[in-house]
């Protein structure tokens, strides 16, 4: 793989998924723990879903979530993951965000999908089918807020009458956008057309991972036939990874909470999971051929993360972060290990982070012969000179 393919941006993609038999209160302060600790350790985002329904994913307003992270934190970029546009009138929800953007102080990123589950969009009346269709109509509109364009707009479900926001993103450049993208090119085609970046939400997902580079082809497309340059370094993938000293430590502490998503695509698929024999069944299942929606887990070492996201990298061929699916499938203590581990094996691999300090000691190796030498001809010279100094201080009567 060439060095240039790889991530050199790390975060977590936080939908989130709780155990429906724990207390939902301190489960919501362990996602913000997690985003704390995501800063402490160097890493560059955190993203937080949009949910209204199921259970398990418990956040509905990402960007009051981020509201809370961004005072708990001090350089971690911070985005919606996604928002659900069809549920969402355009110019309210780029006004919270542009709110977000100045609380912490141009942190803040916008993540935009149609939503994903049919229980949050059968609750508000909303069609499937026109989901996608939908957000195209509400982010072309959203685009236009953020630039602090005037617009005027109708469309079935929402009317603007010269809109316009009267506080626009923090920064002059803008609020950095990017589209959710799994298996279809909706969310390229989406993306390419409004300049924003891709976000591929499906990347371990056998399906998802063939999809990358026909939907990176699509988007490439796309942005140029709108004037847009494309950039590699604003592609995300996302991939759920558990790591622990060792593989078997890592499956043991998967076996954890691996039942709860279990459970959860039992639940929303209306099926019977053959694999739901016992929790070690599972988790060899999800690092095998994979669960239906989350795709095949990376449950294993350091070196077995390095492997994954360099298989990642020849795929695509090339992205800019890589964001961990933040799953809860263990518990705090080792979901703690598993992000500092990542942190200090995974990052400083793909950053090259240590480049120069091997280099270094590889020039001592190299020319350890004549260094050595050089060091050791030093201190006989410094003998001679300064022998009988040495002598006479042995001698003159303190010493001896």
């Amino acid at each position: 793989m060439s060095e240039q393919h790889g991530p050199t941006r790390f975060g977590f993609f936080i939908a989130p998924y709780h155990p429906l038999t724990g207390n939902p209160t301190l489960q919501i302060h362990r996602d913000l723990a997690l985003v704390e600790l995501a800063d402490q350790l160097g890493y560059t985002e955190a993203w937080i879903g949009e949910h209204h329904s199921a259970g398990l994913e418990i956040i509905a307003a990402p960007e009051v979530f981020l509201a809370a992270a961004a005072q708990r934190t001090r350089q971690i970029r911070l985005g919606t993951g996604v928002n659900s546009l069809p549920y969402h009138q355009p110019m309210m929800l780029a006004d919270r965000l542009c709110l977000l953007d100045h609380l912490t102080m141009g942190r803040a990123m916008m993540g935009v999908g149609p939503g994903q589950l049919a229980t949050d969009a059968a609750m508000m009346g909303i069609d499937p089918v026109r989901q996608r269709e939908m957000m195209h109509e509400s982010m072309g509109v959203l685009v236009r807020l953020l630039r602090g364009e005037t617009v005027t707009a109708r469309t079935q479900w929402y009317h603007l009458e010269e809109a316009r926001l009267q506080l626009l993103p923090y920064r002059p450049e803008g609020l950095e956008l990017a589209v959710a993208s799994t298996m279809s090119p909706s969310g390229a085609v989406l993306a390419g057309r409004h300049g924003a970046g891709l976000l591929s939400l499906a990347a371990s997902d056998p399906s998802g991972y063939e999809a990358l580079l026909p939907n990176w082809k699509v988007y490439t497309r796309t942005m140029a036939e709108h004037g847009h340059t494309v950039d590699r370094s604003r592609w995300r993938l996302v991939a759920p990874m558990h790591l622990a000293e060792t593989r078997e430590q890592a499956m043991r502490e998967a076996e954890w909470g691996v039942g709860h998503l279990v459970d959860y695509i039992e639940k929303l698929s209306g099926r019977r999971a053959p694999w739901h024999t016992s929790a070690g069944a599972a988790v060899r299942q999800w690092t095998g051929e994979g669960f239906p929606a989350f795709g095949r887990a990376t449950i294993g070492t350091p070196e077995d993360a390095i492997a994954t996201i360099e298989k990642l990298a020849e795929q695509s061929g090339g992205f800019g972060t890589f964001l961990l699916l933040g799953l809860n499938v263990a518990d705090w203590d080792a979901t703690r290990r598993s992000a500092k581990l990542f942190a200090e094996q995974v990052i400083p691999h793909f950053t090259r982070a240590n480049r120069n300090r091997v280099a270094s000691l590889e020039r001592a190796h190299a020319n350890s012969e004549r260094m050595i030498g050089g060091l050791t001809a030093g201190i006989q010279s410094a003998f001679e000179q300064h022998g009988q100094a040495l002598a006479t201080a042995l001698d003159d009567g303190t010493g001896a």
